[in-house]
């Protein structure tokens, strides 16, 4: 897979969708949503719709494993039902562990690292945040839970909750474009 995708299930916490959406364009990364269902209309937790770029099949046309870096990355928000609709997809979590497989970074936030990335077959070592509540699967799966805003380790970004998702988004681009493009990015926005 080459680029950066943002995927989206009816039900997904909106902050966390639109905060990194915003940083990740504000820092130079051409970062496409996806919508996993059959339209580009994909509604959140609080009721906001957003038209994503992509549908999951136009997605599946036009993307290929092959030649998958650690710049490229699969960005999962949290969110209720949104979190458990792109976990019971099976499709899609099998394209995520492959993509980490071959060398792809995972961005995951909220409920996300514990429905979504717990389903990579190890986390041995790796350091990972989360909203409360949500570490078990991570932890089953040999992560080392932190309750801070945001973690990168490796090819894993998560953060904590809605709250931190300025902080989620910054270190996805500190992972992509460096700690200088992040720092330019939060001095552009007054943080």
């Amino acid at each position: 897979m080459k680029g950066v995708y943002i995927f989206l299930a009816n039900g997904f916490e909106e902050t966390e969708a639109i905060a990194p959406l915003d940083i990740l364009r504000r820092g130079g990364v051409d970062v496409k949503t996806v919508s996993i269902h059959r339209d580009k209309y994909v509604t959140g937790a609080h009721k906001v719709t957003v038209a994503a770029d992509l549908t999951y099949g136009e997605f599946k046309a036009n993307v290929e494993l092959d030649g998958t870096e650690a710049d490229d990355v699969m960005i999962f928000p949290g969110g209720m039902p949104g979190t458990k609709n792109l976990a019971e997809n099976a499709e899609i979590i099998n394209f995520m562990r492959l993509h980490y497989a071959e060398g792809g970074s995972l961005a995951a936030i909220c409920a996300a690292p514990g429905l979504v990335i717990s389903q990579l077959p190890s986390l041995k070592g790796i350091h990972f945040t989360c909203y409360d509540g949500f570490e078990d699967g991570p932890e089953a799966r040999g992560g080392i839970y932190e309750k801070v805003p945001a973690v990168a380790d490796g090819n894993i970004i998560t953060g904590r909750g809605p709250g931190c998702a300025v902080d989620f988004g910054l270190a996805i681009l500190a992972h992509l474009k460096g700690e200088e493009t992040a720092d330019e990015v939060r001095k552009s926005m007054m943080l």
